[in-house]
């Protein structure tokens, strides 16, 4: 059976505090990244379409054919509401029926698991794991610095860093 992770965030951008969580991620046969598209509760994202072109830039600098973008939130998405986690683990079940399916989240998310919609319907059909960053790197670092004109290097993948100087979006 396939054991798949299911790793949302809002990806805004991905840095390397994602990374570390993903090479935590080593012994799943795939593993999702999978971008908000309406953050539940109402934090400010970048563009989604730019997100995911700055995940996938993330991904190829990563370099593993176990990690992919995955657009479901985007299939799910209705206007004027967000996306929950129960909705796109069901929808990934509905995608890989056979699998074993773990949805990873941060300590911070953890500690507001109970505001999740249907958080004990999640705890009873698929698997949690709660991984936090080894690399303490925060996107809101990265969005402070480009806006401050300052140096982002070492705080995400080389190719993200080029196309967030060519994009200028913060």
């Amino acid at each position: 059976m396939e054991k798949i992770a299911v790793f949302g965030s809002a990806f805004n951008p991905p840095s390397l505090g994602h990374k570390s969580v993903i090479d935590s991620l080593d012994h799943f046969d795939r593993i999702l990244l999978v971008p908000s598209i309406s953050h539940a509760w109402g934090k400010e994202m970048l563009d989604y379409d730019i997100r995911c072109q700055l995940i996938e830039a993330f991904i190829q600098d990563i370099g593993s054919n176990k990690v992919t973008l995955c657009k479901v939130e985007q299939e799910l998405f209705t206007p004027s509401s967000s996306v929950t986690t129960y909705a796109v683990l069901k929808k990934v079940e509905e995608i890989f029926p056979n699998a074993d399916i773990t949805f990873v989240i941060g300590p911070d998310n953890l500690l507001h698991f109970d505001r999740f919609y249907k958080s004990a319907e999640i705890l009873k059909r698929w698997s949690i794991m709660v991984c936090p960053e080894r690399i303490p790197v925060r996107s809101t670092e990265i969005r402070r610095r480009l806006s401050d004109n300052a140096e982002i290097r070492g705080l995400t993948t080389p190719s993200v860093e080029r196309l967030l100087q060519q994009l200028k979006v913060y």
